[in-house]
């Protein structure tokens, strides 16, 4: 009973923390930072983010940091997106994971956000022609998970963020905190909850706040600068949970002997897997700074090598042609496809490729594309 204890116990305090954070659309715009809700992984990108309850490994560094314990051994990960094709905004992720002793994990990511070249204006040249800067977003992550047991398994992360442009910066540090809970017996029912991006109030410094003005006792010119206002970041909580349908089994060899006999030898006994799953996904997030959504996602996989998904995140005026009421670009549908083949016949060790795609009213959609390597 006490894994059941545990799993009660968090989701009674991530109840208590809903009113804290409840979705909120007044208050949009209060915060900032909003790269943290980007996703830019190809693979969980194709359920719109809607598997919070079992996500698995590198990528759950973004939705729920308990997935990050299923990591086996040693996981690289590297993903590109188009953010807002034609906009001009493009998103690198990259990432480490690696298992310690038989129940730890830690892993490191990366999210680089590029926005081009922007011309420079000023109040006296709004047309530009005074050259041009480039914004830069750059987060890094250090996560670190555990399985407590077989059926649950929590992760905690802890990333910096900064934001930088030619004369003016801002760092802060967010904190996310998730636990996933798997029953059943196949542990084909999953649950999971996951606070994210509860940190420090973030401030923008630099040059580009100074000014030459009059001091205030004199006729002297001075630099005098001006103080931004802090913003918070955009927490939210995620509630999920998921079910694994398996369909038909396979024969595949005991990966003892790498699946080759040796002579003079009893070949080893073949052992029965599932051929084909199907996941069903569910999951409600609730903002501080913006709208709550909830959506589901759909996942088919054949023999874990050939999958594709589908997703779809709903929020409120999501459907309106008013733009005062639709606040989001996006249309609520998400895809997905990915293939994965082993490094060795017969080995754990695989290659995967991945690619989503988000579907908007506006620009050509949202493209990831990534490439996985599990040793």
């Amino acid at each position: 009973m006490k894994p059941l204890k545990s799993i009660f116990t968090v989701l009674g305090i991530a109840a208590l923390s809903i009113p804290a954070i409840a979705g909120n659309p007044d208050r949009a715009g209060e915060a900032g930072a909003y790269e943290l809700l980007i996703n830019g992984w190809a693979r969980s990108s194709g359920m719109f983010s809607m598997n919070s309850a079992c996500v698995k490994g590198l990528e759950a560094t973004s939705i729920n940091p308990g997935g990050l314990a299923f990591v086996r051994k040693t996981e690289v990960l590297a993903s590109y997106t188009n953010w807002f094709t034609g906009s001009g905004v493009h998103v690198i992720n990259a990432g480490l994971a690696q298992k310690l002793g038989k129940a730890n994990v830690i892993g490191v990511s990366v999210a680089s956000f590029n926005f081009g070249e922007i011309q420079r204006t000023t109040t006296t040249n709004p047309e530009g022609g005074l050259g041009t800067f480039k914004p830069s977003f750059l987060n890094i992550g250090l996560s670190y998970a555990r399985n407590f047991s077989k059926s649950i398994h929590g992760g905690i992360t802890a990333r910096m963020v900064n934001e930088r442009t030619a004369d003016v910066s801002a760092m802060g540090v967010a904190f996310d905190a998730g636990i996933e809970y798997s029953t059943g017996k196949r542990d084909q029912i999953h649950f999971g909850v996951a606070i994210r991006n509860v940190g420090t109030p973030m401030r923008f410094t630099g040059d580009g706040f100074t000014f030459r003005g009059v001091a205030p006792q004199g006729t002297y010119n001075m630099t005098q600068v001006n103080r931004s206002e802090k913003f918070s970041l955009p927490s939210q909580l995620n509630i999920g949970a998921a079910y694994d349908l398996y369909l038909g089994k396979t024969k595949a060899p005991a990966p003892s002997d790498g699946g080759e006999a040796k002579k003079d030898e009893k070949e080893e006994p073949e052992v029965l897997k599932p051929a084909n799953r199907i996941t069903i996904a569910a999951n409600f997030t609730s903002n501080s700074v913006g709208k709550d959504q909830l959506g589901a996602g759909l996942e088919y996989a054949y023999k874990e090598s050939f999958m594709i998904r589908c997703g779809y995140r709903w929020e409120k005026g999501i459907l309106s042609k008013d733009e005062t009421k639709n606040t989001t670009l996006f249309t609520g549908l998400a895809a997905g496809v990915t293939f994965e083949t082993p490094l060795k016949k017969g080995k754990p060790q695989r290659l995967g490729f991945d690619y989503s795609f988000r579907m908007t009213n506006k620009f050509d959609g949202v493209h990831s594309g990534g490439i996985r390597i599990l040793l």
